[in-house]
Formats: structure tokens, C-alpha cells, sequence
């Protein structure tokens, strides 16, 4: 069940659900405006909500960001009508979705070919059963790198930062309460033949992160952590990243040298990173960077 959670003062957040996909949905409160952060992906999502904020009278938004172009991210933009704003590779994204048919057809087809993935294709099925009616709204607003939005006794800057996950990944970073809502932007690449993380583009990620002075961060598939807890999943990426590196993506040598840095048995999370970052090794080879 999907429950609505005060962070801190002005920014609330709604629970995600993995059976069918549905991210973390936010709400940043000013004194003129309210920002909501991601569309969901389905109108449902986005209506209950909604609705949920009007329950605790929080004021409605009135304007949406999209963290990235993700189907679970956006697939509830046409049931607000506010203006939208998203990174200008964000829309170019979306605009590729536009002539896609949603049927179990279709959508077979495209995992088939590759273009979609069995883990998307299965959670749309199951956030929308059998009816499809499913609309690409393209944002309103778009930025290249940064924009700063005053919503009155609390600022939001959104940065593009990239990633693995999605080059177009944008965070929002609530100066007054110390919060950055990552989206998905630290989370592997699922759109490939195998799942991974590439060791540059991590790192430089990792670094652009570092800029924000946050005490909370909130992921968009997870919850909302402190930074102590950030900082061990970080150093457990900055760790991998390295390793890939100076092992050339050889599995069985990253995991034995990281077995051996922190002289212990290594847990799923830290087991399933290796494989992640040994699969883009073997996917791309040596890293070049990112765009960013």
C-alpha cells in the first residue's frame, strides 16, 4: 500500500511499488507554489497522488519535473494539467515514444527486437491490465544543464548529471532543507542485453554529486537515506568502479580483491555491483566518460 511521507518541512513524499513499477512521486511546498517531482506512470499513479495531497491539504502543484524519460516516470503526465518542465534530452527521449502501440503485441515485439525491456514490458502490463489507453504528453519547459525554480522560502535547483541509468538523468536539489532527490540517476543501466554499471560514468556521476551539501537523499525505487548511509552505497560503487578498472572487468579478480579490502564475505548488493560493473566492461570495453 502507497502511503504519503513527510520528509521534512516542505517536501513530502509518496511511496514506490515494485510489482508494477511505480516510483517515488514528491512534492516541494513554498510559500507561492508547490513542485512536484516526477509524473508516475500511469494516470492512476499521478490522480492518487494527488488526491492524497488534498487529503492533508497540501497545496496542489503547480508545476511537474520529470527526473528522466523512463515510461515509470512520465506515463501520468497527461492527467496534470500543469506546466511540465524536463532536461531537452529528456524530451527528445519522449518524442521517440510517441508512435508506439502499448498491446501485449507490441510490446512483445519490442522486447523481442530489444528496443523494450521484460521487466518494463511486465510492470506496464500490470499497472494497466487491459486497457492501454497510454498518451505521451511532452514537457513544456525544457533546460540544457540547470535551472534554478523559486517556489517562495524554498528554492529548487535541477542539474543534469547522467549516468548509466539514463544520460538525461536529473536530480533536484532543495537547498533550504538539504535534500536531493536523485530520481534514478545512481541505479545500473537495464536498457541492454545485460544490466550494468561502466566504471567512468560512475565516477563521474559520483563527483557531480559531490557539489550538493544534502543531508538526505531520496531514491526514486527505494526511500528516502541519510547521507551516512549514501556514503556507504557510494563507496561501495567508487570501490567497484576502481576494481573494474584495475582488473579489466574480470569478475572472479574484482571480487576477490574487494573480498579482501574489506576481510569479509561479500553481501548480495555488494556481489550483484561487481557483476553489474564487469558487464559493462565486457559490453563496452574500457570507459571513455560521459557527456556531462
Amino acid at each position: 500500500m502507497q502511503t504519503l511521507e513527510k520528509l521534512k518541512h516542505r517536501v513530502w513524499y509518496q511511496t514506490p511499488v515494485s510489482e508494477t513499477d511505480r516510483p517515488i512521486l514528491g512534492a516541494v511546498v513554498g510559500d507561492r507554489m508547490t513542485l512536484m517531482i516526477d509524473a508516475g506512470n500511469s494516470e492512476a499513479h499521478a490522480q492518487l497522488f494527488l488526491s492524497e495531497l488534498e487529503k492533508l491539504r497540501i497545496p496542489s502543484p503547480r508545476m511537474v519535473v520529470l527526473t528522466h524519460w523512463h515510461w515509470d516516470h512520465i506515463f501520468g503526465l497527461p492527467a496534470l494539467d500543469i506546466p511540465s518542465i524536463a532536461s531537452n534530452l529528456t524530451k527528445a527521449e519522449m518524442e521517440k515514444l510517441i508512435p508506439y502501440q502499448w498491446t501485449d503485441e507490441a510490446l512483445d515485439e519490442r522486447v523481442k527486437s530489444g528496443i523494450e525491456i521484460e521487466f518494463c514490458a511486465s510492470a506496464i502490463k500490470n499497472e494497466y491490465g487491459n486497457d492501454r489507453s497510454i498518451k505521451v504528453k511532452l514537457p513544456d519547459i525544457t533546460f540544457e544543464n540547470i535551472l534554478e525554480i523559486d517556489l517562495g522560502g524554498v528554492s529548487c535547483q535541477l542539474q543534469r548529471v547522467g549516468g548509466d541509468h539514463s544520460p538525461d538523468s536529473v536530480v533536484v536539489y532543495i537547498k533550504e532543507e538539504k535534500i536531493l532527490f536523485l530520481g534514478d540517476a545512481i541505479y545500473a543501466n537495464l536498457y541492454a542485453s545485460k544490466w550494468n554499471y561502466t566504471a567512468d560514468c560512475v565516477l563521474q556521476l559520483l563527483d557531480a554529486l559531490e557539489q550538493f551539501d544534502a543531508d538526505t537523499y531520496i531514491l526514486s525505487h527505494g526511500t528516502a537515506i541519510s547521507k551516512a548511509e549514501y556514503q556507504v552505497e557510494t563507496a561501495m560503487l567508487r570501490k567497484a568502479a576502481r576494481l573494474t578498472e584495475e582488473f579489466e572487468g574480470q569478475m572472479e579478480e574484482m571480487k576477490n580483491a574487494y573480498q579482501s579490502s574489506v576481510n569479509r564475505e561479500l553481501n548480495g548488493n555488494e556481489l550483484e555491483t561487481i557483476q553489474y560493473f564487469a558487464n559493462g566492461y565486457e559490453l563496452k570495453g574500457p570507459s571513455t566518460g560521459s557527456d556531462i
